[in-house]
């Protein structure tokens, strides 16, 4: 029971961010600016973005949930809010502002921040820490995905 109360907080928390996000990226993936980029060739498929999201934020979530029950320090704030404001900025940076440079230093950052969760506290969590994983692992291919568009844009 004492866990069912921070998931849920975090739960909210991290799906608003995606919403924000959402609102903050203008036409997004279906505008001609974007479906005119050249892409990289493991481009997933648009639907794998809402289905990977969306594991990702359950998953972070209960992280964030199991880490508030043993650790929620200043510095696991500071690094939450961090981690929020890159999360909801890059939608903004990337689709709404057309900043791709600027986008892919803001998911670098995110992606370093994201893992420092993980080596920081998998002695708290141990084998908890893998519900950071997937975070972990869809930001480097994001970041792969920012990178080649940098590049070939």
């Amino acid at each position: 029971m004492k866990f069912l109360k921070p998931f849920i907080v975090f739960l909210i928390i991290n799906f608003g961010a995606l919403g924000i996000g959402t609102w903050l990226m203008a036409e997004g993936p279906q505008g001609d600016w974007y479906s005119q980029l050249e892409k990289a060739p493991w481009t997933p498929d648009g639907w794998v973005f809402g289905t990977a999201w969306t594991t990702i934020m359950i998953c972070f979530s209960a992280y964030m949930a199991f880490l508030y029950l043993v650790r929620f320090t200043n510095k696991v704030r500071t690094l939450f809010v961090i981690q929020f404001i890159l999360n909801v900025s890059w939608n903004l940076l990337f689709f709404n502002q057309k900043l791709i440079d600027f986008a892919l230093i803001d998911i670098v950052l995110l992606t370093i921040i994201v893992t420092a969760f993980l080596f920081t506290y998998a002695k708290d969590l141990k084998g908890k820490s893998i519900l950071i994983l997937p975070y972990v692992i869809w930001l480097c291919i994001a970041t792969s995905l920012n990178l080649y568009i940098s590049l070939y844009n």
